[in-house]
């Protein structure tokens, strides 16, 4: 199978082409296909969290956490995916789904019991039960960078806060995301079409420049450049940071850019809207065993 043209638009290939790694590139996106494969199938029905990345109704993006018990999210044919309960009413995309309407979301299910991750992406309608999604690129990732934790259990006594939005850090949000391991970043294709992905690193590796900006290097991977190459024709993005102790989810909403070096590349991240919810997750994680990937 040869990879599409939807899987490498032009923003991939020229990052792709920047970094020295347009035949790798070839060779991983052959992989790339609109089928649910019965080993991935069965994955996703095991996982009680699933990440999605969309535009909301004003053209913001963000990254939001659903929760459920195992099979919530589950496939429901060759190419298509069931959310059942879709996205919460007070999760900054829980407008962005019109009935009626196909919108493009991008999704991830990653497990940190296994340190296993699947992404997929297409486009998503509201029905009865939830969002039903088809599914256009469905393929996994290595575990590197992805830290392992344990499920300790779901709080399910404990009820999601009224979220709390700002324009800009305060010191207790940035303490939380200098100490974060990992997050969440939803970006945009040249198409409109979406994307969700991981980024983990010691804790640390998320700089804090301001109130209103975050850094972070972007480490080596799987030469695929999805991420990056939609930041070079729209740098829209939205992050998710999760307290894996507590359920707290930390979204922000900007602009991102990607700066290169000689040998290293870094990505800047300007905050335009920023929503904190407590207890948005039942889930409980336990500390992580950090990747043996992470540099230094």
């Amino acid at each position: 199978m040869k990879p599409s043209r939807r899987t490498y638009h032009e923003g991939s290939v020229a990052v792709q082409i920047r970094v020295g790694v347009r035949e790798a590139a070839e060779h991983v996106g052959r992989s790339v296909g609109p089928d649910i494969r019965p080993v991935a199938a069965a994955f996703l029905a095991l996982q009680p969290m699933l990440v999605i990345g969309a535009a909301d109704k004003a053209g913001r993006v963000w990254s939001s956490l659903l929760t459920g018990a195992p099979g919530f999210a589950r496939a429901t044919g060759a190419t298509t995916v069931l959310v059942v309960g879709g996205v919460p009413a007070h999760d900054p995309l829980g407008t962005a789904f019109p009935e009626g309407d196909r919108t493009p979301v991008g999704t991830i299910a990653l497990d940190p019991r296994t340190r296993r991750r699947m992404r997929l992406n297409g486009t998503a309608t509201p029905g009865p039960r939830g969002l039903s999604i088809d599914a256009d690129e469905v393929f996994s990732n290595c575990p590197k960078y992805l830290q392992k934790r344990e499920l300790l259990g779901r709080d399910d006594t404990a009820h999601s806060g009224t979220p709390h939005h700002g324009d800009r850090l305060t010191p207790a949000q940035r303490s939380r995301v200098r100490a974060a391991d990992t997050f969440f970043l939803a970006t945009l294709g040249p198409d409109g079409t979406a994307d969700a992905s991981h980024r983990g690193g010691n804790p640390g590796f998320v700089q804090v420049v301001s109130p209103t900006e975050l850094a972070w290097p972007d480490y080596r991977g799987n030469a695929m450049f999805l991420t990056l190459g939609n930041l070079e024709s729209d740098a829209r993005a939205g992050l998710l940071f999760i307290d894996w102790d507590t359920g707290t989810t930390l979204q922000l909403c900007g602009t991102a850019r990607t700066h290169y070096g000689d040998e290293a590349r870094t990505v800047r991240f300007s905050i335009e809207h920023v929503v904190e919810t407590e207890g948005a997750s039942p889930l409980r994680w336990s500390p992580p065993e950090f990747s043996p990937a992470h540099p230094g």
